[in-house]
């Protein structure tokens, strides 16, 4: 199964039914939507990776509008924009506001799932190099603590060295006290 959640947000009947079955297919995980009402409701209410919607539909809520909202709850949520009016201003202002692509119908299926695949890759890319990230910081941690760790080791083994130093170089004190008081040290060290 590709791990993708996948939006569709059309008001065409047909063309939401075609891509369902299509990314089905593909064994993508598929809601479907019919507005851009719809469509916010759902993202609000589920986890999507994808947002597949059509730019010019009925009502005050297009494609637009459905981008604006999936990136206001979520950064990381591509969003493919399809339309059957090609407008490079249209293109430019969606790529602006966070689209991530821009297809125009007839939809080309093997240049969809081509995008698909690159999100899918690219967002296994970005889990792994976090996956790396949070190792290197229990790491890091883990080093730092250790470093700790031997350096109050290190300062209490350079007090025992310096008592024991102290007691051998006493003039008071018989050889077999001094090896005595020596061993106590070496003995009590903690």
């Amino acid at each position: 199964m590709n791990n993708l959640t996948i939006l569709v947000v059309d008001d065409d009947p047909v063309i939401r039914r075609l891509l369902e079955q299509r990314l089905i297919r593909e064994q993508y995980e598929v809601l479907l939507a019919e507005d851009g009402h719809k469509g916010n409701d759902l993202l609000s209410t589920n986890h999507i990776d994808v947002v597949l919607t059509d730019l010019m539909m009925p009502g005050e809520i297009g494609g637009i509008e459905v981008l604006e909202f999936a990136k206001e709850l979520e950064r990381n949520i591509e969003v493919i924009l399809i339309t059957a009016h090609s407008s490079v201003d249209t293109a430019v202002e969606a790529m602006k506001k966070g689209a991530s692509d821009y297809l125009q119908k007839p939809i080309n299926f093997t240049e969809l799932f081509l995008r698909l695949e690159k999100i899918s890759t690219m967002r296994g890319l970005l889990r792994s190099a976090e996956d790396l990230r949070q190792a290197m910081d229990v790491t890091e941690s883990t080093a730092a603590e250790t470093i700790q760790n031997l350096e109050i080791i290190a300062g209490t083994l350079q007090d025992q060295v310096d008592s024991i130093e102290n007691i051998l170089t006493s003039d008071t004190m018989m050889i077999e006290d001094k090896i005595s008081k020596s061993l106590n040290v070496i003995l009590n060290w903690k």
